[in-house]
C-alpha cells in the first residue's frame, strides 16, 4: 500500500517552477522565462495550462437579473493549445446567448443540438479554426472548450443569461456560482464493459468523437446517467500563489420600483454606492479569486405589504406569458404548532472535514436545544456507510438530548459520500403516530449521481418534508434545491466565514413547518396553460413561490389562490390585468418568456430524471423548447467558429484544462486527482490525499500575470443590462379575513 501511495504521488504531483517575465512586451511569451505558470504532464510532455479571467456584469431590475459572464482565455506558451474550462452557473440560469471575440472579430454562437454542436466543433478544430463549445453537464455545471488557443492571442467568450431572484428569509438572494466543487461517484454508476473501459482518458481525448467519449454511462438497473466531465488540476488552499488572485471581476447594478433598503454580501467584501432607487457594487479589493461562490442579498422596503402579485408580457406570434408571485399569510406562530419527528441526516464524508463538520455540530447543538418536549428525533451520519444515534425515534427528553449531543460531538469526517443509502435509512423506520416527519439534511452535496438521489426521494417521500442545509462556499445547490423541491420543503445555505456559527444557530432554531400547503389556483375560466411548476410547493415564512405560465387572451380578471393552513381551507382573491399586445416575437426585450421556458425545461428535466431517461417524448419536448427559445440545455449547446484558419498545423495541438483553485473551506481530502467521472475511489484522506493534490507555485506570478492580462486583453464595457385543494372557498362556512387579504375558515 505504501508503494502504491508513493507511485501515485509521483504520477500526479507534476508541478514545475519557472520564472515569469512581463508579457506586455511580446505577443508570444518565451516559455523559458515564465514564472508561476501551472504545468501538467500530458502524454509524457509538460504543458503549461491556459490562463483565465472572468468578469460578471449583472443588472437587476426588481427581482429579475440579467448576467453577462465574460471569460478571457490566454495561452502563455509558445505552442497552440486546446483549452477546457470547468465552471458553474446558477441552476435556474436561462442561458440565451454566447459570443466569441478573437483577433478583433466577434462571432455570434449558434444554438444547435448537442451532437451537431460537438460535430461542428470537431470539424473546426480539425480545420485549424478558432472555435468554442459550451456544454451543460448538470443544470449548474458546464464546460467551455476553446479550440486553437494561440500564443499571446487572447480569446474572450461572453455568456448571457437571465433568471428571477428568489425571496429567501425575507430578502432577495442572487447566487452567482463561481467555482465547481469536487464530486464523488461510486463505482457502480460507471460499470465498465471491458478492461479498456477502466482506462482514464488522456486530456487530449476530451475532444474525441461521441462514439469514443459517450455522454452517458450505464447504470446497473438500466438507467442512464449523464457523465461528469474530468475534474481539472487543482491548486492548493493558498491558491493566490499559483493562480492569479485577480481572476474575477464584478460590475453590478440594482434598480427597483420601490426603495432599496439594503444590499449586502456575506461571502465577499463589496464597495457599494448609490441611493435607495439605484445601487451599484464591485469587489472592494477591485478583483477576487474564484474559490467561493458569490451570494448577494437585498431588501425592498415595500415588499412586506404584498401577499400576491402578477406580471405579464405579450409577444406577438407567441401569445402571453405571466409570472405570479405568492407569499404566505401572516399568522401567529402558535397556530402552526404541531408534533414533529425530526430526522437529522449528517454528511461526515471527507469533504466535510474541518470547518464544515464543526458547523454541522454547531447547527445540531442549537437544533437539539430547541426541540419541543413532545417532539421525536433521530440522528444519522453517513459517509461510505450509514450509522445512527438510536435505532428508532426517541422523545426529546433532556436525557435523550444530552446523549445526542455527546454522539454529535464525537463525529469526525472521512470517506465517500453515499447519500442515497442515508436517504433510505431515514425512511426505513416507523414514524411515531400523529407526527409530521421532517428530514433535515446537512451536506455540501458533492456527489455525481444526483439522479439516484432525486428519484429515491420522489419514491419514498410520502407525507414527509425535506429541509436541505448546504454547508460550504461552493455547495452543489442544484442537488440540495432539488432535494427540497422533491421533498416539499426548503433549502438553506451556510457559507463558511465569520458569521458561520451565527447562521447555523439561526437556521437550527427555526425549523418551522409550512404556513400554507396544498396550493392551487382557480383561474375562473381564464384560458391559461403550461403552468410551471406543475405542482406548487408549500410556502414557508419569509419565502415566496413563483408560478409561471402562458395565456392566449388578455384582459382584467379575478382569480383565487387556494390552500390549507393547518388543515383549514384558505383563499386569497386577486385582481389581475393580463397584457394583450406587445413586441414581435423576435424582439426579446422582456426576460419573462425566457424564464418561463427555462422553468419548463427544469420541470421536464425532473420528469426525465425520475423516469430514468426512458421517455423519449420528454427529451423531444426539452429539445424543442431549447431550440425555440435559443436556450442552453442538456440536449443543446452553443458553438462559435471563426471563418479563417488560425493554425495551419492543427493535428499536433495538445489539450489542457484551466486549473481551478481549491474551494475555500473545503479540505484537500475532497479532491481525488484521477478523472472524477470514472473514479470509483472514495474521497482520499491523509497523506495520499495530499500527495494527489497539485501544489501552488511562485507567489510573484499573480501580479505579473494580472499586468500581462490587462495589456493583452481589452475588455469591453457590457451593458449592465396529501390533498389537492381546488375551487373557491365554501362561502357557507364561517370565515374571517386576515390583515393581508386571505380568507380563512374559522
Amino acid at each position: 500500500m505504501n508503494v502504491m501511495k508513493f507511485i501515485l504521488g509521483l504520477i500526479f504531483a507534476n508541478i514545475v517552477l519557472l520564472s515569469f517575465p512581463d508579457l506586455s512586451e511580446a505577443a508570444t511569451p518565451d516559455p523559458a522565462g515564465l514564472s508561476g505558470t501551472v504545468v501538467a504532464e500530458i502524454d509524457g510532455e509538460k504543458i503549461q495550462l491556459p490562463l483565465l479571467e472572468a468578469d460578471y456584469d449583472i443588472d437587476i431590475e426588481g427581482d429579475a437579473a440579467h448576467v453577462a459572464l465574460t471569460q478571457s482565455f490566454l495561452n502563455p506558451t509558445s505552442q497552440p493549445l486546446h483549452g477546457t474550462y470547468l465552471f458553474p452557473l446558477n441552476q435556474k440560469a436561462a442561458v440565451h446567448a454566447m459570443r466569441m471575440e478573437f483577433d478583433g472579430t466577434t462571432i455570434v454562437a449558434q444554438i444547435q443540438l448537442k451532437e451537431k454542436a460537438e460535430a461542428t466543433f470537431r470539424k473546426a478544430k480539425a480545420e485549424g479554426k478558432a472555435a468554442s463549445l459550451l456544454t451543460q453537464h448538470r443544470p449548474n455545471m458546464f464546460t467551455q472548450k476553446v479550440a486553437h488557443l494561440m500564443p499571446g492571442r487572447p480569446v474572450k467568450i461572453t455568456i448571457e443569461y437571465v433568471q428571477t431572484v428568489p425571496k429567501i428569509d425575507g430578502a432577495y438572494e442572487l447566487v452567482v456560482p463561481i467555482v465547481v466543487g469536487p464530486r464523488y461517484e461510486k463505482a457502480a454508476v460507471h460499470a465498465p464493459t471491458s478492461s479498456a473501459a477502466t482506462k482514464h482518458p488522456a486530456p487530449g481525448d476530451e475532444f474525441a468523437p461521441e462514439a469514443n467519449n459517450p455522454v452517458h454511462a450505464s447504470v446497473a438497473d438500466g438507467w442512464k446517467i449523464d457523465k461528469l466531465p474530468a475534474y481539472p488540476e487543482v491548486i492548493g488552499q493558498d491558491a493566490p500563489a499559483g493562480i492569479d488572485a485577480h481572476r474575477v471581476g464584478l460590475n453590478l447594478s440594482l434598480n427597483a420600483p420601490v426603495p432599496i433598503s439594503r444590499l449586502w454580501s456575506d461571502t465577499h467584501d463589496l464597495a457599494i454606492s448609490g441611493n435607495d432607487a439605484s445601487k451599484s457594487a464591485r469587489f472592494k479589493a477591485g478583483r477576487a479569486i474564484d474559490n467561493r461562490d458569490l451570494v448577494l442579498r437585498y431588501e425592498l422596503s415595500a415588499e412586506h405589504h404584498i401577499s400576491a402579485g402578477l406580471s405579464s408580457h405579450f409577444a406577438a406570434g407567441r401569445g402571453g406569458y405571466y409570472s405570479l408571485l405568492i407569499e404566505p399569510p401572516s399568522l401567529p406562530a402558535d397556530e402552526m404548532i404541531a408534533r414533529r419527528e425530526l430526522v437529522f441526516v449528517l454528511d461526515t464524508s471527507g469533504s466535510m472535514s474541518g470547518k464544515p463538520v464543526e458547523t454541522t455540530k454547531t447547527f445540531m447543538r442549537t437544533a437539539l436545544k430547541e426541540l419541543r418536549p413532545d417532539d421525536y428525533f433521530r440522528i444519522l451520519r453517513f459517509s461510505n456507510n450509514t450509522s445512527q444515534f438510536a435505532g428508532d425515534a426517541v422523545l426529546a427528553t433532556e436525557a435523550n438530548k444530552r446523549a445526542a449531543l455527546d454522539y454529535v460531538s464525537g463525529l469526525s469526517a472521512k470517506g465517500g459520500t453515499e447519500i442515497n443509502r442515508a436517504i433510505n435509512a431515514a425512511f426505513d423506520t416507523i414514524q411515531p403516530a400523529n407526527t409530521t416527519r421532517i428530514v433535515v439534511f446537512l451536506t455540501d452535496g458533492y456527489i455525481g449521481d444526483e439522479r439516484d438521489v432525486i428519484a429515491t426521494i420522489s419514491r419514498r417521500i410520502g407525507h414527509a418534508r425535506i429541509y436541505a442545509f448546504g454547508i460550504g462556499n461552493s455547495v452543489n445547490r442544484f442537488l440540495l434545491d432539488a432535494m427540497a423541491r422533491e421533498g416539499r420543503g426548503y433549502a438553506r445555505y451556510v457559507e463558511i466565514g465569520e458569521s458561520t456559527h451565527e447562521a447555523a444557530e439561526s437556521f437550527a432554531a427555526n425549523l418551522e413547518t409550512p404556513l400554507l400547503t396544498d396550493i392551487s389556483i382557480d383561474w375562473a375560466n381564464l384560458a391559461v396553460k403550461d403552468q410551471t411548476p406543475s405542482a406548487i410547493p408549500d410556502l414557508f415564512e419569509g419565502r415566496a413561490v413563483r408560478v409561471l405560465g402562458r395565456y392566449s387572451k388578455g384582459g382584467k380578471h379575478k382569480i383565487y389562490i387556494n390552500g390549507l393552513i393547518n388543515g383549514r381551507k384558505a383563499q386569497l382573491p386577486l385582481a389581475v390585468d393580463l397584457k394583450s399586445e406587445g413586441k414581435e416575437a423576435g424582439q426579446v426585450a422582456n426576460p419573462l418568456p425566457l424564464n418561463w421556458a427555462r422553468e419548463m425545461i427544469f420541470d421536464k428535466n425532473r420528469q426525465y430524471t425520475i423516469g430514468g431517461s426512458k421517455d423519449d417524448r420528454i427529451k423531444q419536448e426539452i429539445t424543442q423548447l431549447a431550440l425555440t427559445y435559443s436556450l442552453q440545455s442538456r440536449f443543446t449547446s452553443f458553438v462559435a467558429v471563426s471563418e479563417n484558419i488560425v493554425n495551419s498545423e492543427p493535428a499536433s495541438v495538445k489539450a489542457a484544462s484551466v486549473p481551478l483553485p481549491q474551494v475555500s473551506g473545503v479540505s484537500r481530502n475532497a479532491y481525488p486527482s484521477l478523472n472524477l467521472s470514472g473514479s470509483s475511489a472514495p474521497e482520499p484522506e491523509g497523506i495520499l490525499g495530499v500527495m494527489l493534490i497539485l501544489l501552488a507555485v511562485a507567489a510573484r506570478f499573480r501580479r505579473r500575470l494580472h499586468r500581462a492580462m490587462r495589456n493583452l486583453i481589452s475588455r469591453p464595457k457590457l451593458a449592465a443590462s396529501q390533498r389537492r385543494n381546488t375551487g373557491k372557498l365554501d362561502t357557507s362556512l364561517p370565515r374571517s379575513l386576515t390583515r393581508d387579504g386571505w380568507w380563512l375558515e374559522d
